[in-house]
């Protein structure tokens, strides 16, 4: 038998109180207790989102569900919309505008740069009709944190120009204040910080972006917010929704709050940490740059000479810890450790040696241990 660890960005591992949850009798999403539990899951999203003056919606898809439902109800055919990225799913928000015929301008970085808000505010100075920014705050595919606070403050000089950042691996890893840092729509997904497997998407509508949904004349059905928000004024949702996983939500939620949002954002940051010097004291080059490195995901080059998608084979089927590989141009080139949710100390010490095992099996020549040391290093820091 061999033990298994899930060490990546997405499914996330879930927490014994909230498969036990989830396995409850199933219960009928007509009745009252059902209604407690949408307000439980809508109270607690609030507080993650660290927000008051925004709605938050929950839908029954994937987190490019929440996507498409930011483009679909902020904008109309034609709409001038600026999307910033630095990865593959900053570049998803642009495939979605592009399939409803937006108008988009696109401030492409490479996977391993940050956003420049200073673009941002020169593109919108010469474009003062744009209607909507799209940003990815914490991006899965590279590891790399952008400055949505900065970007915020430029965005909320325009009226009729809302902000939407995709923080679907930001959400419980990194901070996002959506109301103080004037952010209009906010997305998470199931499968990450909620500590949950997939299948539900949340996001926030701030008053602006209720005002930009008035405006559009995008076709929606399924993710049309208004649907949502009339439901949520009953506690109940338009269409049949993933019972368990709500009834799961409301538990996760529950030890967020407990645990302290400011606490969970410091423990992943502090994992995040330890993760990175470990690969740096095994002399492996990490992949984000310094400036802007998120604590959900650590992304590390593949040694010269080691094969990349052997390494994470064997780390998967040897060892019983999953990581994930690179995608796109960097498939076998690098990979990628989350520490995103529902992780803890020795989750990070065990990944590690699991890692320092099979660098050792395929010829890397490094001091054994020296990895594991140096995370510990960091963790015994408190």
């Amino acid at each position: 038998m061999r033990k298994k660890y899930l060490m990546t960005p997405g499914p996330t591992p879930v927490p014994s109180e909230v498969l036990l949850a989830q396995a409850r009798p199933m219960i009928h999403h007509r009745t009252p207790d059902f209604n407690a539990v949408v307000r439980e899951c809508v109270e607690g999203l609030k507080y993650v989102f660290q927000t008051q003056a925004s709605d938050v919606l929950l839908f029954a898809s994937s987190g490019t569900g929440a996507m498409e439902s930011a483009v679909v109800n902020c904008f109309s055919a034609g709409d001038k919309v600026l999307v910033c990225y630095n990865g593959k799913f900053g570049q998803r928000m642009d495939q979605i505008s592009k399939a409803y015929g937006l108008e988009t301008t696109v401030l492409e970085y490479g996977w391993q740069q940050v956003v420049d808000p200073a673009d941002i505010e020169k593109f919108l100075a010469n474009n003062p009709d744009t209607k909507g920014v799209i940003v990815t705050q914490s991006e899965t595919s590279s590891g790399v944190l952008n400055n949505v606070e900065a970007v915020g403050k430029i965005v909320k000089n325009y009226p009729d120009c809302v902000l939407i950042v995709d923080s679907i691996t930001g959400i419980g890893a990194v901070d996002c204040k959506t109301d103080e840092w004037g952010l209009d729509v906010v997305m998470t997904g199931s499968q990450k910080g909620l500590m949950l497997p997939p299948g539900l998407a949340a996001v926030t509508v701030s008053p602006k972006a209720w005002a930009a949904y008035e405006r559009s004349t995008l076709p929606k059905f399924y993710f049309d917010w208004k649907k949502y928000l009339k439901n949520l004024a009953n506690d109940t949702t338009p269409f049949t929704p993933a019972v368990s996983l709500m009834i799961g939500l409301a538990e996760a939620l529950k030890l967020m709050r407990e645990e302290g949002i400011e606490n969970t954002i410091a423990r992943h940051a502090r994992l995040a940490e330890a993760t990175r010097a470990g690969c740096e004291a095994l002399g492996l080059e990490l992949f984000a740059p310094a400036e802007g490195r998120g604590n959900a995901v650590t992304p590390v080059w593949v040694p010269e000479g080691i094969d990349g998608k052997q390494l994470v084979s064997i780390m998967k089927n040897k060892h019983g810890v999953t990581i994930a590989g690179g995608q796109d141009d960097y498939t076998g080139r690098i990979f990628r450790v989350g520490h995103l949710g529902y992780f803890g100390d020795f989750d990070i010490i065990t990944t590690l040696a699991a890692l320092e095992m099979t660098l050792l099996e395929l010829g890397y020549d490094f001091e054994a241990g020296s990895g594991i040391k140096a995370a510990e290093l960091v963790l015994m820091k408190g």
